[in-house]
C-alpha cells in the first residue's frame, strides 16, 4: 500500500512541475496583457482534443458538475492564475499560490469529513514559509487587483479539487479531464472576445509556449493531477503543489540568471520537507514508530487509529 502511495506521488508531482514553467513561459513568450486569451487557448482547444479521443459526454446527472468543475478548475483559475502572473511579482504570486494547501484542507473538513490532522497542517505551515524564504523579494508596489486575482484562484482551485474528491466521477481520469477543459474554455471564450477583443498575430515562441502549455502544461498535468486526487487525500495532494514554485524558482536561476543563496536554498529544502512530510506514507510510518497505547494498565497494546483516507492512500 505504502509503495502504491509513493507511486502516485511520483505521478502527481508532474503536474506541479509543469505548472512551475507557467511564470517564465508567460513572462518571455506570450503576448503581454492577454491574461484571458491565453487562459482560453490553454483550456478550449486542448479539451476538444481530449473529448475527441475519448468520445463520451457527461451523463445527464453529471452535465451540472462537470459545468461547476470546469468554471472551478478552468473558467474562473485559469484567469485568475494569468492575471496574477501578469500584475503580480512572479515570486509573491508563487507565495499567496502557497497558501492552496491550507485552503483545500480547509475545505476538505468542511464539505468531506477530511481531517488533514497536525501533521499535514504543520507540514503545510513549514511548505509555505519555505517557499516564502525561496521566491519572496521586496514586492514594491502591490497591485490590488492582482492580489484579488491571487487569492480568488486560490479559492476557487480549493473548491474545484475537493469537489472532485467529493463527486465520484463516473469515467476515467482523461474523460473528466477534458469535461472541464471544454465547458471552462467555453465559458472563458466569450467574456476574452468581449474583453480583449480578437487575438494579436502570434510569433513563432509565442505558439510554442502555448502548444507547450497545452500539451504539458494542461491535459498530461491535470490528468497527473486529478489521478493523484482520486488516489490520496485532498490535503496530501495540495501539499505536492508547492513543487510549482521549487520548479519555478531553478528555472530563473538557470534561464534568467536569477540569485540564488542560502536563503532560497534554506527555503528549498523547507518545501520539500514539507511535501514528504504530508503524505500518507511518511505520516504512517512516522506513527509506526510512536509508543503503542494502553487503554489500561492489563489492556493489550492497540494500533492508534487512522483515518480511513490516510489508508487508501
Amino acid at each position: 500500500m505504502e509503495t502504491i502511495g509513493w507511486r502516485a506521488v511520483a505521478l502527481t508531482t508532474f503536474a506541479p512541475a509543469a505548472w512551475g514553467t507557467t511564470y517564465l513561459v508567460t513572462e518571455r513568450l506570450l503576448p503581454p496583457d492577454r491574461p484571458l486569451l491565453s487562459a482560453t487557448l490553454r483550456a478550449l482547444p486542448t479539451g476538444l482534443v481530449l473529448l475527441a479521443a475519448t468520445r463520451r459526454l457527461p451523463s445527464r446527472a453529471w452535465w451540472w458538475r462537470a459545468t461547476l468543475l470546469g468554471i472551478c478548475n478552468i473558467g474562473l483559475f485559469f484567469p485568475l492564475l494569468f492575471l496574477a502572473a501578469y500584475r503580480l511579482p512572479g515570486g509573491l504570486a508563487s507565495t499567496l499560490q502557497a497558501t492552496s494547501p491550507l485552503a483545500v484542507m480547509a475545505l476538505a473538513a468542511l464539505m468531506i469529513g477530511e481531517r488533514a490532522g497536525t501533521a499535514r497542517i504543520t507540514a503545510a505551515g513549514v511548505g509555505l514559509v519555505g517557499v516564502s524564504l525561496l521566491v519572496l523579494r521586496s514586492p514594491g508596489h502591490l497591485d490590488t487587483l492582482g492580489l484579488v486575482a491571487a487569492f480568488g484562484s486560490v479559492v476557487v482551485s480549493a473548491l474545484g479539487f475537493v469537489l472532485i474528491k467529493r463527486w465520484t466521477p463516473p469515467v476515467d481520469m482523461l474523460t473528466l479531464v477534458s469535461w472541464q477543459l471544454v465547458a471552462g474554455g467555453l465559458a472563458l471564450l466569450p467574456v476574452t472576445l468581449l474583453v480583449e477583443g480578437p487575438p494579436p498575430h502570434l510569433d513563432a515562441p509565442a505558439v510554442g509556449g502555448y502548444l507547450w502549455l497545452m500539451t504539458a502544461g494542461t491535459g498530461l498535468a491535470y490528468w497527473c493531477w486529478f489521478t493523484g486526487l482520486r488516489a490520496m487525500p485532498a490535503g496530501a495532494v495540495s501539499l505536492i503543489g508547492l513543487v510549482n514554485p521549487v520548479v519555478g524558482t531553478g528555472l530563473g536561476v538557470v534561464v534568467a540568471g536569477e540569485a540564488f543563496g542560502w536563503v532560497q536554498a534554506a527555503g528549498m529544502l523547507l518545501v520539500l520537507g514539507g511535501v514528504v512530510a504530508g503524505q500518507p506514507g511518511t505520516i504512517a510510518r512516522v506513527r509506526g514508530l510512536l509508543p503503542q497505547r494502553r487503554t489500561s494498565v492489563d489492556a493489550p497494546v492497540t494500533e492508534i487509529e487512522e483515518p480511513e483516507l490516510l489508508k487508501a492512500g
